[in-house]
């Protein structure tokens, strides 16, 4: 943050708080979620919230914006006791939030998606009214365009614009550049340190550290549902942080052994036609994937990085090319066929997808146990072996759950991650294609997924790590390539690229997807 901009945000808070909590609590069946929670916000301050995934951060933003009613205590906003019975109650008072998965509808236009939350507005003139406020604060966007044709940077602009031309007083961001490139992200910083300036308070949650300490002065730390700390970020390290956060020191991913020569995947000429809405074709995919490499692919959503997860498991049939696992081209072969052959996929979605929501996690360990349940009898279910391994994928990823019998649904974002990782991680296989590894994670939990992805490299097995977050695919990977519109550029060794260069490269893919 500059002078000026520090001078402006901190010259607010003569002012008083904008929002006070006192005691705040919230409870669900067998989970304190917040435990008499405490802060306030300054008039034009950025104040992060900070905590590992189950502290309680998404339970608390929920009450201040109408969503959950607490339990108990009480909230004032502007200086009038305030308690929004729902979103609606919350934006007349003068809060606006930005969810970290949009909720917008790809078939509407932009107009039509910001109509929707403007209470009383009217279609008439609302264009122009768009322009006007994305012109303002360099947040360009054409409103008549279809929502499901704009990239992810172009969709996050469509919330904030949204957001702004309610005139919110309290801007709730929630992990708002998971999906942008480090060239959107300095802008999104700018327009924030202008709204701040104007007078706007901004209460952001993220899990990049670096992000927090670069844009806010004030920090809140939740753990446990309790309220264990305060700072200015801008004082304190990325690593201080995070052992506020979890209460002890945490580790680093490490560093990774010299990869191997040995080739284990081999794509050629890979192409795939996606008929689904808005889905991406693949075009001519090459790479190489050794043993003990990890190949990092970055690039922006909605690029193809779904298409090549699933083109690689089997899920979705290529158009043309190969794909030889140990020189064995495996591109007829089955989901099921190529886990036994020993390469594993884990696809971004949880639920649904990874995982069956209401199955266990001994059932959900099952679906997917192809090498470890060979010990199992032909056609018979050996359960007390299935649920030794649930039990070891829990204690070795540290999963916080009741038991191996908790459905899959009833865990947090971050604990279902681990235990999906974990799952394809402990069968040890020959390749393993993961899809944003550490999505929605804290930093603890981000570094032990990281720990393991490098440990299985170091044991011979080639990883392809489909990531949005660009720091984390140059800690741990060896090469880096970008998918842009479907193509995959040739990758470079990280050791002799930097996060500007590829940065670049996905900003490229953003515009031709334009």
């Amino acid at each position: 943050m500059s002078k000026a901009d520090t001078h402006r945000t901190d010259a607010g808070r003569q002012f008083g708080p904008l929002l006070c909590l006192q005691e705040l609590s919230k409870a669900y069946p067998g989970v304190q979620a917040c435990d008499q929670i405490s802060m306030s916000i300054d008039h034009s301050a950025i104040h992060a919230l900070l905590g590992e995934n189950g502290a309680g951060k998404s339970t608390l933003v929920k009450m201040i914006y109408g969503l959950v009613r607490p339990d108990s205590g009480s909230m004032s906003f502007n200086g009038s006791a305030f308690a929004p019975a729902q979103p609606r109650t919350a934006r007349a008072a003068g809060v606006a939030m930005v969810f970290q998965h949009f909720s917008l509808f790809e078939a509407l236009t932009v107009s039509e998606n910001i109509l929707l939350s403007l209470d009383d507005a009217q279609m008439a003139g609302i264009a122009e009214r768009i322009r006007g406020v994305a012109e303002s604060y360099h947040l360009l966007l054409e409103p008549g365009r279809m929502v499901g044709d704009l990239s992810a940077g172009e969709r996050q602009r469509v919330e904030i614009v949204r957001c702004l031309m309610q005139n919110p007083k309290l801007l709730i961001m929630d992990e708002p550049t998971s999906v942008l490139t480090p060239q959107e992200v300095d802008s999104l910083f700018g327009t924030l340190r202008r709204l701040a300036g104007e007078g706007t308070s901004i209460l952001y949650i993220s899990h990049k550290l670096e992000e927090i300490r670069e844009l806010c002065a004030d920090a809140t730390i939740l753990r446990q549902g309790k309220v264990v700390d305060s700072c200015d970020p801008r004082e304190c390290s990325a690593e201080q942080l995070a052992e506020m956060m979890v209460g002890t020191s945490i580790g680093r991913a490490g560093s990774k052994q010299k990869m191997r020569d040995r080739i284990l995947l081999r794509v050629a000429g890979l192409s795939l036609e996606n008929s689904a809405p808005f889905g991406v074709n693949l075009s001519d995919i090459n790479f190489d994937l050794h043993a003990g490499e990890i190949l990092g692919i970055a690039g922006i959503a909605g690029n193809g990085q779904d298409e090549l997860q699933g083109a690689l498991s089997g899920e979705l049939p290529v158009s043309s090319g190969q794909c030889q696992l140990h020189g064995e081209d495996v591109i007829t072969h089955s989901s099921s066929r190529r886990r036994k052959l020993g390469l594993l996929t884990a696809p971004e979605q949880r639920l649904g997808h990874a995982a069956s929501p209401d199955m266990s996690l001994t059932e959900n360990t099952l679906l997917s146990g192809t090498l470890r349940m060979k010990l199992a009898p032909r056609g018979i279910v050996d359960w007390k072996h299935t649920r030794r391994f649930a039990t070891d994928i829990i204690e070795g990823f540290d999963v916080r759950t009741s038991g191996t019998q908790a459905a899959a649904r009833s865990l947090s974002g971050g604990n279902l991650q681990k235990f999906l990782i974990g799952r394809e991680i402990l069968q040890k296989p020959e390749v393993l294609v993961v899809n944003q590894p550490t999505w929605g994670v804290d930093a603890n939990a981000a570094a032990a997924v990281r720990r393991a992805l490098i440990q299985l490299a170091d044991a011979g097995s080639g990883i392809l790590v489909i990531s949005q977050d660009l720091d984390e695919l140059l800690e741990i990977s060896d090469r880096i390539a970008v998918l842009s519109a479907g193509r995959l550029s040739r990758s470079l060794p990280t050791s002799e690229t930097s996060r500007t260069e590829i940065g670049l490269l996905m900003a490229e893919s953003q515009d031709a997807t334009s």
